[in-house]
């Protein structure tokens, strides 16, 4: 079976230890999440975990079902790429007197559409944001030229191509239907 990178949908209460009841699906399977990102949502009180992972497509929909199955889960999905605009955002530190010495970063600011955060007398912060490659071959590139200091990257934040949440799509059906029924 071809592994795939999957992100996951999940929209839940603000529910305390939720998060470590989904992370116990994955460690039960010997899945590795490979980012986890939790926000609010666009719906009042409804917040909205993402998670990337490697796996197949079986493995994936089996995964999804079992987090649906939780009693504070308000719905869970799974996307591929394709159906999804997603972005990470990139913080990197460097050394102020190595970044003179260079001359300045002007050129790799502009290359990689980058922006200056901070600027101190002993760093330099900048922020990045794209997809995992583009963050990482910045990264690639201020190590060999001048060292970074520190690095982070978020998890993947994403939203569907589709014109409402999924979730919207749901509870719509579900408010119907009990309309219908009183």
């Amino acid at each position: 079976m071809d592994n795939k990178l999957y992100t996951i949908t999940i929209f839940s209460e603000n529910t305390p230890g939720l998060l470590n009841q989904v992370t116990a699906v994955f460690t039960r399977r010997q899945i590795n999440i490979e980012t986890l990102s939790v926000s609010p949502s666009a719906l009042q009180g409804i917040h909205k975990f993402t998670i990337t992972v490697n796996c197949d497509l079986a493995t994936i929909q089996k995964v999804v079902r079992q987090i649906d199955k939780r009693v504070d889960i308000i719905k869970a999905y799974y996307n591929t790429d394709e159906e999804l605009v997603y972005q990470e955002i990139a913080l990197y530190k460097l050394a102020t007197d190595k970044v003179l010495a260079m001359g300045g970063i002007e050129p790799l600011i502009r290359k990689y559409d980058a922006r200056v955060l901070e600027i101190l007398d002993n760093c330099i912060v900048l922020e990045k944001t794209g997809l995992y490659g583009e963050t990482q071959e910045m990264f690639n590139e201020l190590q060999n030229k001048i060292g970074v200091l520190q690095f982070i990257r978020s998890g993947r934040v994403a939203i569907t191509r589709s014109k409402v949440e999924r979730l919207s799509d749901m509870l719509a059906a579900m408010q119907k239907r009990l309309e219908r029924e009183a």
